[in-house]
């Protein structure tokens, strides 16, 4: 959003806070490229001077923009301007990560067989206490950590899936394997605050906002293969919608 509204009025004109205005006029200068990707910003001390705040001031509008994924900061280098999100879209993840030029990374935090809960059974359309493939993943690119996966599949339909790869996309080991190939998949997308545990495994700031999406994948026959539940970055991944307008 420009600085001067479409009124004439401008931001100062209506006495907003002195942080969102320094917020604003950093925000336009990275969408504007004056700044780009990894470079410093001015520090605290600087931004006082320029804009006549405190410091305090200075923090709570650069605070603003790290909670917005825009900058980063390092406690011995300074802040600095944040690479763009990941655009990701519903699918394999390996797969659009590839799509982007970069290397995908899953490493594997846990894996075993369970007895399905009355969730993940009513999820996958089996029997509750059957057993299920069930396996957490945290997921990368270039080497960043983005999302923490926890994926469930009936164990009929894939046996002894755990004995195989499950370092790289798991739709491809399932095709490749069983024979298995996806047909459609189906997600909810939710905003939530990551605890200090997911916070710490994906490299965020606790309290900091994450992305819930949770999915069930289905075969050409309408069973369901797949459910997971990732966790993302909000500050590191888009994920985007693409599909058609209904009538």
């Amino acid at each position: 959003m420009s600085t001067v509204e479409r009124s004439g009025e401008t931001r100062a004109d209506r006495k907003e806070p002195a942080y969102l205005r320094i917020a604003e006029e950093l925000r336009e200068q990275i969408a504007s490229g004056q700044l780009d990707p990894n470079d410093p910003l001015p520090p605290e001390r600087d931004l006082c001077v320029d804009h006549n705040v405190s410091r305090m001031t200075a923090r709570r509008a650069l605070t603003v923009l790290e909670s917005e994924g825009l900058i980063y900061r390092s406690a011995t280098r300074g802040t600095f301007v944040s690479e763009p999100r990941v655009q990701l879209r519903l699918g394999s993840f390996s797969q659009e990560i590839s799509r982007a030029g970069k290397q995908p990374g899953a490493q594997l935090i846990w894996s075993e067989t369970q007895s399905a809960t009355t969730g993940v059974a009513r999820a996958l359309g089996i029997a509750t206490d059957a057993d299920v493939y069930a396996l957490q993943r945290l997921r990368s690119s270039n080497g960043e950590p983005l999302a923490l996966e926890t994926t469930y599949y009936p164990s009929d339909l894939v046996p002894g899936f755990l004995d195989g790869d499950l370092s790289g996309s798991l739709w491809t080991e399932i095709r490749g394997r069983f024979g298995v190939v996806v047909a459609r998949t189906t997600a909810r997308l939710e905003v939530i605050a990551l605890d200090t545990t997911l916070a710490e495994q994906l490299g965020a700031r606790p309290a900091s906002s994450g992305l819930l999406l949770t999915r069930r994948t289905f075969t050409a026959d309408g069973r369901c293969m797949e459910y997971a539940q990732d966790v993302y970055r909000a500050d590191r991944v888009s994920l985007v919608i693409d599909r058609a307008v209904d009538e």
